[in-house]
């Protein structure tokens, strides 16, 4: 029986532990959204959390371990992970793929308040910390390789050739932009951006006109690119 009350509250002790965590880490996420990590200061973040640093020591190390934790979990609001990947192996037509992906995106940038991870984002491409390196690593390059895999395999070149790199930024920058732009461009200046629907069909037709001209061009080079190769091989003799 003693061992059996133990282990009960072993798994009590976990259950709290995680569920403090998780609202330190909402707590500063609002906070560093709203006012940003140079402004945000711990004291506030513990009176807000109702708890104190030793809590934040214990699950984030400190401070910047803390806003690392919320840069990640910022970045997974505002498209994970875990859903690029399942729409990575999808068997499906990877322009269907593209759809789904970018539709999300315009759908969350028309929301009428943005999830506090996207400000916190933000907040951190205006004004960069020591801490973007890091969200760089582990939360932008393994979604940017999936997505230069999606549109490698439209236009039919590696996720790594130039033109796919350049495709992506021309491919979301759009959507990032919706998601800046003031409500009130939608809703006084552009009504017809409230269809969402019509505006990822518009928008694929852009980015797949774009990149069917970048395939275009792609093989129109590999011809010279063939021919070349050799004529320096020959030199070389």
């Amino acid at each position: 029986m003693a061992t059996s009350s133990s282990s009960t509250s072993v798994r009590t002790q976990r259950t709290d532990g995680n569920t403090t965590r998780l609202h330190i880490l909402e707590t500063a996420g609002q906070l560093f959204a709203e006012r940003g990590f140079a402004d945000a200061t711990s004291k506030e973040i513990c009176t807000r959390a109702g708890t104190n640093m030793a809590a934040i020591n214990y699950h984030f190390n400190g401070r910047d371990g803390l806003y690392e934790a919320v840069l990640i979990e910022a970045h997974r609001q505002v498209v994970s992970i875990d859903e690029l990947a399942s729409l990575a192996s999808a068997s499906s037509d990877p322009r269907l793929k593209l759809r789904a992906f970018l539709t999300h995106l315009i759908e969350m940038g028309s929301q009428p308040k943005a999830p506090w991870g996207f400000r916190v984002v933000l907040r951190e491409a205006l004004s960069p910390s020591p801490a973007l390196p890091m969200m760089i690593k582990r939360a932008v390059l393994p979604k940017a390789k999936l997505l230069r895999g999606l549109l490698g395999a439209i236009v039919g070149l590696p996720d790594d050739h130039p033109a796919v790199q350049r495709a992506l930024l021309f491919t979301v920058l759009p959507c990032i932009v919706m998601m800046v732009a003031p409500k009130d461009l939608s809703n006084k200046v552009l009504p017809a951006l409230k269809d969402t629907q019509a505006l990822a069909d518009d928008l694929m037709r852009y980015v797949l006109a774009g990149l069917d001209a970048v395939a275009k061009e792609a093989k129109a080079a590999e011809p010279a690119e063939s021919v070349a190769a050799p004529a320096k091989a020959g030199k070389r003799r």
